[in-house]
């Protein structure tokens, strides 16, 4: 019996991913990591500044986030995100980059709580990269 399971990732731009020989996925969602292996209760949830593992028979792949929703039904994974990128292809340059904006937005005034706390994890995850 297969072990496996289908996955979608969607931004603005197009279908980022469809695999269907999906064994796991690790979600950086904001009750914590969450784990997706076959036959997962149904779920809905928000992503929050991550990494995604996807694991499959040809191997692995990881890729940064800065937000989305993701939802489990029926042995499919449907990742929507506003950003995402293939760290296979992420370079330094552009990790600096990101970390510097971010720290800039971090350090304006009008900024809420919320955002505070998700542009601190956003900075974590990408010097995490380097």
């Amino acid at each position: 019996m297969s072990e496996q399971f289908k996955i979608e990732i969607v931004n603005p731009e197009k279908s980022f991913l469809f695999k269907e020989d999906v064994l796991e996925a690790v979600l950086p969602a904001f009750e914590g990591e969450i784990g997706i292996l076959k036959d997962h209760i149904p779920i809905i949830s928000f992503l929050k500044p991550g990494i995604i593992h996807v694991k499959t028979k040809s191997g692995d792949d990881k890729f940064y986030v800065d937000d989305g929703i993701i939802e489990f039904k029926d042995n499919n994974l449907s990742i929507l995100t506003s950003t995402i990128f293939n760290l296979k292809e992420f370079e330094r340059r552009k990790i600096d980059e990101l970390i510097k904006s971010a720290e800039e937005d971090a350090n304006k005034q009008e900024i809420n709580d919320q955002s505070k706390f998700l542009i601190n994890q956003k900075i974590e995850v990408l010097k995490s990269l380097n």
